[in-house]
Order: structure tokens, then sequence, then C-alpha cells
């Protein structure tokens, strides 16, 4: 049998041929997205000032640049506007209106040496300071000295129970220098901790005992021999009373508090040293940031009622609100 010849190849009419793809244009330099902002306003009834904050954070988040002033209720800024920008290692805050800066700079010189500078260049006034960890991580000393330089550095040695610091001190009635010592140091004793702070020639004794339902904080100051204790109780997971006694002043304060989820929080108390009863609502954590309070605003209403004269009596307020833009 004799071999068929092939089939001739389809032809393809030219309007049907796809072009031949082009080439893609070339990228574009992306538009450089502005940094969000965030403004923070808080008003004070008590002393009708308003502070305001405008920051923003630059590089990816490694800087942050935020400028604070204050103004009156007709609008005038009371206060000189303060600039800063903080980044890991180094801060600088400018003051507009005395044309003043003030530096602090921190960073690693190694695994186990750590370095620490502040500045202020109107007062032309520091402090360096260089940090060393030990063989033992919670074990370290520093050397801080004044710039511009006095004597000998501040030496304080840091370990798991507290530190101890040596430093050059000129006596005021004595033309002379002599060491002085100043330390803490906390220790557990039976369910409490004990807490020993000397300073200054003076020693504070403090113990404090805290369970689930109870604290007992009694402490002393010697060589006055100053002895007070803190007592507080809590009644439920929302409730607690808090009191403080002095007992070479006879002063005491109460403090009760109550909360009511995680946004609203209630106290009431009485400084008999003042002679001055109050109680305050807070709307939003008092203790947290704006950002994490409902429509990202803090509203505290306190009332004031003096013993002696309680026509005098004042309701405050404050205002805090949280503007991202």
């Amino acid at each position: 049998m004799s071999q068929q010849p092939p089939p001739p190849p389809l032809q393809i009419p030219n309007h049907m041929v796809p072009p031949p793809p082009s080439d893609p244009p070339p990228p574009t330099a992306p538009f450089p997205k502005r940094p969000s902002l965030r403004v923070t306003s808080e008003f004070d009834s008590d002393s009708s000032v308003f502070f305001h904050k405008i920051s923003c954070k630059l590089f990816d988040s490694l800087a942050k640049l935020k400028l604070s002033f204050q103004n009156d209720n007709k609008g005038q800024v009371s206060e000189p506007p303060q600039l800063a920008f903080t980044s890991k290692h180094l801060s600088l805050h400018y003051d507009v209106a005395d044309h003043t800066a003030f530096l602090r700079s921190s960073f690693d010189v190694g695994p186990r040496l750590h370095f620490r500078a502040a500045h202020d260049v109107k007062a032309q006034q520091g402090e360096v300071a260089v940090v060393a960890d030990l063989a033992d991580p919670s074990f370290a000393l520093e050397l801080s000295s004044p710039v511009p330089y006095v004597g000998l550095p501040r030496a304080t040695l840091k370990f798991p129970l507290g530190e101890i610091s040596l430093e050059e001190r000129e006596e005021e009635e004595e033309p002379k220098k002599m060491l002085s010592i100043n330390g803490i140091v906390k220790a557990q004793i039976l369910t409490g901790i004990c807490t020993a702070q000397y300073q200054e020639e003076e020693l504070k004794l403090r113990y404090s005992y805290k369970d689930e339902a109870m604290s007992f904080i009694p402490s002393i100051s010697l060589p006055s021999n100053a002895v007070s204790f803190a007592f507080k109780r809590r009644f439920s997971p929302s409730d607690k009373l808090s009191y403080w006694y002095n007992l070479d002043s006879d002063n005491w304060s109460a403090v009760y508090k109550r909360t009511y989820g995680k946004d609203f929080k209630f106290k009431a108390g009485y400084d008999s040293e003042v002679r001055l009863g109050w109680a305050s609502l807070w709307v939003g954590d008092e203790n947290g940031k704006a950002k994490t309070a409902p429509m990202k605003t803090k509203v505290q209403f306190m009332l004031q009622v003096p013993q002696d004269d309680i026509k005098s009596s004042a309701l405050m307020f404050r205002v805090k609100k949280r503007w991202d833009i």
C-alpha cells in the first residue's frame, strides 16, 4: 500500500489571528502614603484648660512625631508648644518658646553593655551612663555621671532582690565630699513582701500582705518613727474598699470603688487631712488609653464636698477625645 501524503496545514484568516502581546507599561513609582494622624484633646473644667496632642508615626512606625500645646477657654495658647521626636535609640524634645532642646539616646554597645545619655542644650547639662550585665542576667552594674563632670560617678549594683547605689556628695555645712549609700531591698517573708528602702539617712520599712480578698500594708520610717498602715478589702470582683491611716497625725482616708464592666467605674472617698469628701464616675477605663474607650472618649465627673463649707461644693468634669485621621 502506498502512504498517503499528510493533510495541508490549517489556514487561519488574518483578521482572526490575535495580535502579538504588547510590552507591559513601565512601573510607576508609588505615591508616598500620608502618615496617619492621631489627634487627642482633653478638657479639665477645674482649670478651664484645653490640652491638645497631635502625633503621627514615621518610617513604618520606627519613629513618632508629636506636637502638644495648651489653650484657655478664650482660644489663646497658655503654655509654650512642645515638639517631640522619639525613636528606639533617640528622642528629641523641643520647646518652641524657649528655643531649647532636650536630647536622650540609648543603644547597645555589645551583648552585655548598654549606653545611655541625656543632654539639655540650653542649660548645657546632662548625664551619661553605662550599664554592664554581669555573668548572671539578673545582676547589673551601672555607672552614671553628670555632664559637665563634677566628681566620681554614681555606681549602682542591681540584683534580684533590689539595688544599692554609692554616690559622692558635698556636705552643705562643711566644704568636703562624702560617700552616701542609697538602696532598696525586697524579700518574701511568710506570705508577704517586706521592703526596706534607705535614702538620705532615712530608712523606710514596709510589709505587704495580700491574698484574693484582703491586703494589709503597715509601714514605719526611721528615725522619725512615723507609722502608717493601709488596708484593702475586696468584697467581689467589682467591689473594693481601701483605707489608709497615719498614726502620727491621725489623718486617714478611705476610698470605695465599684466597676461596671470594663468601661464604667464609680469611686467615692474621704480625706481627713483636707476634710474633703468626693465621688467620681469614669466612662472609659480610668488607667487605659482613649483608644480603648467607647467612641474613643473618656469622661470623668467628680463632685467635691468640703466638710467645713458644704455650700462651696463643686462639680467638675474631664473629657478626653481621640481622633484617628
